[in-house]
């Protein structure tokens, strides 16, 4: 079993920064890929950014991609998501996520443990 909680969420103007922690007990993180997600209201929760156990692979979604960064401090036990150049469709309740190595990383599917969720809010 693994539990994730997650920090870091607010408000904050178009064009602005957050930095999202995620820091997980229980289980060895360091055998997890790691991944967020986020859901806006009427809308599935999609996939934002993810990285291999060792970090040697991080993928990004289209519309994050040179503005987002993920990271991993395996001996902390925490990933994060440095956000930039934060923009109002950036506007959604964002979610850690922990999977086994072997399932695809881009899904919900590849994801056995969940954190409750951080807001992040970015107006216009």
């Amino acid at each position: 079993q693994v539990q994730l909680a997650e920090s870091g969420g607010g408000l904050v103007q178009a064009g602005g920064s957050l930095r999202l922690s995620c820091t997980a007990s229980g289980r060895t993180f360091l055998t997890y890929h790691m991944g967020w997600f986020r859901q806006s209201p009427g809308k599935e929760r999609e996939f934002v950014a993810a990285i291999t156990w060792s970090g040697s692979s991080i993928y990004y979604a289209d519309s994050v991609k040179g503005r987002f960064t993920i990271s991993r401090d395996n001996a902390k036990n925490t990933v994060a998501l440095q956000m930039d150049s934060l923009r109002p469709e950036d506007t959604a309740v964002y979610y850690c996520a922990a999977g086994p190595v072997g399932r695809g990383l881009a899904t919900t599917t590849g994801y056995n443990y969940w954190g409750q969720g951080t807001q992040v809010t970015v107006s216009s």
